[in-house]
């Protein structure tokens, strides 16, 4: 390999070779758009949780109003399928690339637009539709934002490097929950007054600068070579979700189910933690939003770490090890939390954080872009991700805060769910195949 090129794929033998800066160019690329994906949505499941009940719900009481914001948060999922298959689809058929600008825009600006709406005091009704309606376009953006990036990172990168190098998309999720609940934790410092009126809108209205540096940047990353290769050789298809189905669809399956845990607890350790702790144990909110803080810190360190571990032993290891040290350490997350002392409450989130989720998060990069072929690869990973998401990511604070009610505050119900999503994506991961170092060409 010459100093200043990285080939493409060593097994694949194709003469392409990609400048060192350009591969730089599009990790970059990958990393904003998912911290911007992140920010915006850990962002909306932050105010879902502490503070959306009283703006633009506030007709119900406190926990079902709770159970409404959160309800919000998760039509955005049900409709990620839908920016999925669209942009799946024109990802496979027309580029990687085109998909990375128009979900960027579609994601920030509908974040942007909910940091400028009126509250239900001053509109009614109105507020929480709108809420939802700009909720939903932001779902729809994010639908493959994700799949597209990771898909061009693993595309670009060494066969025998790969699981470090597409890892880095997860990085932006570490920096996009960082800066978002560093944003609300600064304006959580203005006074309460101030804050429910104007203050919480910042973090929001901000996300427009994400977008004008994300969208400057991606336009300057070069399209995959596997997908130049594919156009060259007129081998997209037309209906890439029924070719993968057709022809796929044992893999697919295995995405799903390796989906249910790692989704379920990012959702769950790093926004419904944020209303279990503050609502239901009483603590200040500013205790479980340091915990999310620290532990999308400590992750985005160790996800490269995890990534690189994978290109020594295997992606099935790393991926099975975070979905059983979560669902065994559920119970004893609950028990420290339940403490009240912010000393056991922080170390506890970070902990979960930044090893069970995060270890599960890193390998999946490089994993998922292994296990489909080239022609539908955008459209497979986007549609495993966002269909497995209804049930076990956006839907889960929801689906766990509906448990709390049931089971009148205690948390074993829950415990209990996250269990259940644990063991599925691990007999998913043992069911699954191992793919390191394998040819992403056609």
């Amino acid at each position: 390999m010459a100093n200043d090129t990285l080939s493409l794929d060593a097994q694949h033998g194709d003469e392409t070779a990609l400048t060192k800066r350009q591969l730089r160019l599009t990790l970059l690329s990958s990393v904003v758009g998912t911290a911007l994906e992140w920010y915006d949505f850990y962002l909306y499941g932050t105010a879902a949780a502490l503070i959306f009940n009283h703006l633009f719900f506030p007709q119900f009481n406190p926990m079902l109003g709770t159970l409404a914001a959160f309800a919000s948060y998760g039509v955005g999922f049900l409709v990620r399928p839908l920016g999925g298959l669209l942009f799946g689809y024109i990802g496979d058929r027309y580029g990687r690339r085109p998909v990375l600008i128009w979900t960027l825009l579609l994601m920030g600006l509908s974040t942007t637009l909910i940091g400028l709406l009126p509250g239900y005091g001053q509109i009614g009704f109105a507020a929480p539709l709108l809420l939802t309606l700009l909720r939903l376009l932001q779902g729809l953006g994010a639908g493959a934002e994700f799949s597209s990036a990771i898909t061009l990172c693993a595309e670009k990168a060494p066969a025998e490097r790969r699981g470090y190098y597409a890892s880095w998309s997860g990085v932006g999720i570490g920096c996009g929950v960082l800066l978002s609940a560093a944003a609300f934790a600064l304006v959580q410092q203005l006074p309460e007054p101030d804050f429910l009126s104007w203050g919480w809108r910042i973090p929001f209205v901000l996300s427009l600068l994400a977008v004008v540096v994300g969208g400057l940047i991606r336009l300057y990353v070069s399209e995959s070579p596997v997908f130049n290769q594919l156009r060259q050789q007129k081998k997209q298809v037309r209906a890439p979700f029924v070719r993968v189905w057709q022809h796929n669809w044992r893999n697919f399956l295995v995405a799903l189910g390796a989906r249910m845990a790692e989704n379920s607890a990012g959702f769950f350790l790093q926004v419904w933690s944020l209303s279990y702790v503050t609502q239901h144990l009483k603590v200040a909110s500013m205790v479980p939003v340091t915990g999310v803080l620290l532990g999308a810190a400590f992750g985005s360190l160790a996800i490269p770490f995890y990534g690189a571990l994978s290109d020594r032993i295997g992606r099935r290891p790393v991926y099975m090890g975070g979905a059983i040290l979560f669902g065994v350490a559920v119970f004893p997350y609950f028990w420290l939390l339940n403490t009240g002392n912010p000393w056991l409450i922080i170390p506890a989130m970070v902990f979960m954080i930044a090893t069970a989720n995060y270890s599960m998060f890193s390998v999946q990069s490089a994993w998922f872009a292994e296990l489909f072929e080239s022609r539908t690869r955008v459209t497979a990973i986007s549609m495993s991700r966002e269909i497995s998401s209804i049930f076990a990511g956006g839907l889960a604070p929801m689906i766990a805060s509906a448990l709390l009610v049931w089971s009148n505050g205690h948390y074993a119900s829950v415990a209990v769910y996250m269990i259940v999503l644990s063991a599925i994506t691990a007999v998913a991961v043992a069911l699954g195949p191992e793919t390191k170092g394998i040819s992403l060409g056609s």
